[in-house]
């Protein structure tokens, strides 16, 4: 049985290594909390663009929020400008925001690869680089960690030489989400890749993509020699999957397959929870709505009770509705081992005009740091 080493992040030692991948719309205050009373690891915030941080933007500074009791606090950043990146950086260290900044190289959407960010801009090597010492030279010791994934497409990978650039800058890590852009969430995770990311460096490699249950987890440090994992969708209605992997990381065979009425009381304390962060129960159950139905996959509940959960707007009808479900019917054991959350098709990626015409430029997109407000 495989037993993992820790993982050392500055004065913070993350044992089990496991990381929760920041998700737009889902790693917030609430759902951190409600993993962490699951079981151990690092929780990482929502992504917040370093434009809207440095301008105060409202929505951002909701967002960088922590529980009162949350160690470490991690926070991922976004930019393409290696003097917003610094910025931002110094605000972190200065104001005391997080003790964990991480840099996100691996978003795909569209609105983000168009003007030069997430997993198109290791593409501009210059640019890169900078940005990256940018963030380690402000942090003043605070750590800093990278998320990449392998490239644009097949024909333009760049996470070999990001992560030694981003070894040689001083990050702490380097988290690979093992497919390329143009993949998005479709297809299957090349683990390959993070065997000889594992091979080219001498600080650890954490691996992401296709971990649906603790055994994938144990199976990639198996083959690739990874020093860690990162778990994104996997835990989308499961928070238990990190009780799963600690027990996993331990050693035991142990493993978490709850009830419908142990689920009900989970998604309970969801909605319970991000009422408490949102500050209404209209806003919190409101918000709860679109975990419903990963919560709910493969257990036997109607189509209209489904329906009228992700139609509730208070505790009290949300209360009422998961009392209807059957608390003694089983965990669906088919359903382990599936994709959960978004998959998708691939396709072409959406970049700045000639964008691959030149690797070592390190000019920023015109445009790219406007519309940056909202985190």
């Amino acid at each position: 049985m495989l037993r993992s080493v820790p993982l050392q992040l500055g004065s913070f030692v993350v044992d089990p290594p496991v990381v929760l991948a920041p998700m737009a719309g889902i790693t917030n205050v609430a759902f951190r909390q409600l993993c962490r009373e699951q079981g151990a690891g690092l929780y990482v915030c929502e992504m917040i663009t370093t434009r809207a941080l440095v301008e105060r933007n409202p929505k951002t500074m909701s967002m960088i929020r922590f529980g009162v009791d949350e160690r470490p606090r991690s926070l991922q950043l976004y930019g393409v400008d290696p003097a917003t990146i610094r910025k931002a950086v110094e605000m972190v260290v200065e104001q005391d925001l997080a003790d964990h900044i991480d840099m996100n190289f691996g978003c795909s959407v569209p609105k983000v690869t168009r003007r030069g960010g997430g997993s198109a801009l290791p593409w501009k090597r210059s640019l890169f680089a900078a940005i990256v010492s940018s963030a380690v030279d402000a942090a003043q010791g605070l750590p800093v960690t990278v998320k990449m994934r392998i490239g644009i497409d097949d024909d333009h990978q760049t996470f070999l030489d990001a992560a030694r650039t981003a070894q040689d800058a001083g990050v702490a890590w380097v988290a690979l989400h093992a497919r390329t852009a143009a993949q998005r969430y479709s297809g299957e995770a090349d683990w390959a890749a993070i065997a000889a990311l594992k091979q080219a460096l001498d600080i650890p490699v954490l691996g992401n993509g296709d971990i649906w249950e603790a055994t994938d987890a144990l199976r990639m440090m198996a083959e690739t020699g990874c020093d860690g994992v990162v778990i994104g969708r996997g835990c989308l209605g499961r928070p238990w999957l990190f009780a799963d992997l600690a027990a996993a990381f331990a050693g035991s065979a142990d493993r978490a397959l709850p009830s419908l009425g142990e689920v009900a009381a989970l998604m309970y304390r969801h909605a319970e929870l991000l009422t408490e962060w949102l500050g209404t129960e209209r806003d919190g159950v409101t918000d709860f709505r679109k975990h419903v139905a990963w919560y709910l996959k493969g257990f036997p509940a109607g189509g209209e009770l489904r329906r009228q959960m992700a139609m509730s707007s208070s505790l009290a009808e949300l209360s009422d509705l998961l009392a209807q479900l059957d608390p003694a019917a089983p965990f669906p054991r088919e359903i382990l081992g599936q994709p959960r959350g978004r998959t998708g098709t691939p396709g072409k990626v959406v970049l700045p005009d000639g964008w691959l015409d030149d690797r070592d430029s390190d000019l920023v997109p015109e445009g790219a740091e406007l519309d940056d407000s909202g985190g």
